[in-house]
């Protein structure tokens, strides 16, 4: 009778968080549509829809089709990958505060991507392809370098040390970009400061195809990983216990996080607070089960970063705010909450 009992209600919770992930996918639709009416020229909603359907002017499909959508799509994708990426390592870290920017995997792949950039041009189609993989490059070194410090023999990985290694080694390459800022050409400096910025500069549908097959490789894994980060959270002896290569999953997993935000970085510049945030925010809506919380996470993250941008468009025009800037001032004051609610 208590299996029964235990399985309805499990169902219920399952029919409830199915329904949670339909809203938000629903919000997500909905600051799309607002967003594509959203700019320094204002499309009405009817002249959206008419330029949709290739009815609007050559004007309204210049502003819709090479300005407005690519960046949107590029918003949804890179709020998708980075909140899915802090999930990732918030779940093998078994860290409430672990997300790529702060442990520095963002700072590693703006490294590279910053290096690049500033010797060689990004506007042929094959740069804007490498730089995916440049990123990863960059983020891959950097995952390695703090991996390497944060881990003790006999102890293994400390959550807190893997927070405190993360965040001085991206202190530490933040400074290097600082320097090599100095070297830079003003046109080149003023690209790399709005980058920095978090900004979505990657705006046309090249980087879209750029960033896009990651996305649809690399989901689809962590989201079929689902159970294992489940198992991990258990702790490493029951996970041992189930017959778990703790050591092969971790690096698996770990491995796709790296690839999630190094791709999305190279295109949106140095975002933070996006992979801290949007789990968070999805944990709260549908639990600590993974196969509802993966999705929940790629759903608010680009939930909260379509919004951001649409903000940082809106508020000052002409001007606008970078969207790095705009989820900071959200995200900085919940980490702080966060930090001060952690028992570690």
């Amino acid at each position: 009778m208590q299996t029964v009992h235990t399985s309805q209600m499990e169902q219920k919770k399952n029919r409830k968080n199915t329904v949670v992930l339909f809203i938000i996918g629903i919000l997500i639709v909905i600051a799309f549509i607002i967003s594509m009416n959203t700019g320094f020229i204002r499309l009405s909603p009817i002249e959206v829809v008419q330029t949709l359907f290739d009815a609007g002017t050559e004007k309204q499909h210049l502003i819709l089709f090479e300005f407005r959508l690519p960046r949107i799509v590029i918003s949804v994708l890179v709020g998708a990958g980075l909140a899915v990426s802090g999930c990732i390592m918030q779940g093998i870290s078994r860290n409430a505060l672990a997300d790529p920017g702060i442990l520095g995997i963002n700072a590693g792949a703006g490294l590279a991507v910053m290096l690049f950039i500033s010797f060689f041009p990004t506007t042929t189609a094959a740069p804007v392809f490498l730089l995916p993989v440049l990123a990863l490059i960059g983020a891959g070194l950097t995952a390695t370098l703090i991996y390497i410090l944060a881990y003790k023999q006999g102890e293994g990985l400390s959550p807190t040390r893997l927070l405190l290694t993360g965040i001085a080694v991206a202190a530490g390459i933040s400074a290097a970009m600082i320097v090599l800022t100095l070297r830079l050409s003003p046109e080149n400096y003023q690209f790399v400061a709005t980058w920095l910025a978090g900004s979505i500069w990657g705006s046309n549908w090249k980087f879209v195809l750029a960033l896009l097959p990651w996305i649809l490789v690399l989901l689809p894994f962590v989201f079929y990983k689902a159970r294992v980060l489940n198992v991990l959270n258990l702790g490493e002896q029951m996970a041992i216990g189930l017959g778990i290569d703790i050591e092969r999953e971790r690096l698996a997993l770990l491995a796709a996080a790296v690839g999630l935000a190094s791709a999305c970085v190279a295109v949106s510049g140095g975002i933070g607070f996006v992979g801290l945030i949007g789990p968070h925010l999805a944990r709260r809506l549908v639990g600590s089960k993974h196969e509802f919380l993966l999705p929940a996470s790629a759903l608010t993250g680009a939930l909260l970063l379509i919004l951001a941008d649409t903000i940082g468009r809106w508020i000052l025009q002409p001007s606008e705010i970078p969207t790095g800037i705009v989820v900071a001032i959200i995200g900085a004051p919940y980490f702080l909450y966060l930090l001060a609610r952690s028992k570690t």
